[in-house]
């Protein structure tokens, strides 16, 4: 799957998500890293596919920064227990269809979100992503090339 020829569509310069904690994320506090933010659901198989390569690339990638954002906001208990079942380890928010829209129409899950270190968008990815082809296309635009391949 190519991903750089998808994604540099969306503008969204700015963000504000509160995390289960009750923790304020903005895009600005991250200046410096690659920000993810990535849309899923307890339900979405595709989406619990992906979630333990998030889970390794935030444990080992200090320069990358993931937010989740559980999109079956109906039973707040439901997705906290299924955090903890994962033991994901990055902020998770509970979605709806206002915080998504801060970044996007948000039609199909799961899909993410690339902002370069710089706080730019950077690239949408719609559907599954692995922890390889994120990789390679933080590699490809540090290095100049544009795409990645899943």
């Amino acid at each position: 799957m190519v991903i750089a020829g998808l994604l540099l569509s969306f503008q969204v310069q700015a963000f504000q998500l509160q995390d289960t904690t009750g923790k304020i994320h903005k895009l600005e506090d991250y200046k410096g890293r690659w920000v993810l933010v990535n849309f899923w659901a307890t339900w979405c198989p595709p989406c619990l596919k992906e979630i333990p390569d998030l889970i390794a690339l935030y444990q080992d990638r200090k320069d990358i920064m993931i937010i989740g954002v559980a999109m079956d906001f109906g039973d707040q208990q439901v997705v906290l227990d299924f955090v903890k079942s994962m033991s994901i380890n990055y902020p998770t928010v509970l979605g709806s269809r206002e915080i998504a829209s801060q970044l996007d129409e948000v039609s199909i899950l799961p899909s993410t979100y690339f902002y370069d270190p710089e706080g730019k968008p950077a690239a949408r990815q719609v559907g599954i992503i692995s922890r390889d082809s994120i990789e390679k296309f933080i590699s490809s635009k540090t290095s100049g090339n544009q795409k990645v391949n899943q």
